[in-house]
């Protein structure tokens, strides 16, 4: 699991991106066609056409991290490519992790009354 500290952003790079690419392509990727900084401890989030490769990059201040997952089966559940960047939640990547609907999770009943 990736060490996320708590109030780092996460940002998903909308779109289809070539995952051919690593952290230095896709550092540059964030800083080129994202207009954003790639060093200031954001998390950036990308996918592949396929739609069951994630790959993530993460300047923690000491250096850069390349992070990457493959679903055995289906596929990450991804915002429709309308603009650059969608900003989500540590906790929404967590269920994005987990092959979870991140934009609308099921959460379980509580009990209104203790009687």
């Amino acid at each position: 699991m990736i060490p996320v500290p708590s109030g780092v952003r996460v940002w998903l790079a909308v779109g289809r991106t070539d995952m051919r690419k690593g952290m230095y392509g896709l550092a540059l990727q964030v800083q080129e066609v994202l207009g954003r900084n790639p060093h200031v401890g954001d998390l950036y989030v990308f996918r592949g056409a396929r739609g069951d490769l994630i790959k993530i990059i993460w300047h923690d201040g000491l250096g850069m991290s390349l992070y990457a997952k493959r679903l055995e089966r289906g596929k990450f559940i991804w915002p429709a490519p309308a603009g650059g960047v969608v900003a989500i939640s540590a906790s929404q990547l967590a269920y994005m992790l987990d092959g979870i609907d991140w934009r609308n999770p099921v959460r379980t009943w509580r009990p209104e009354t203790a009687g």
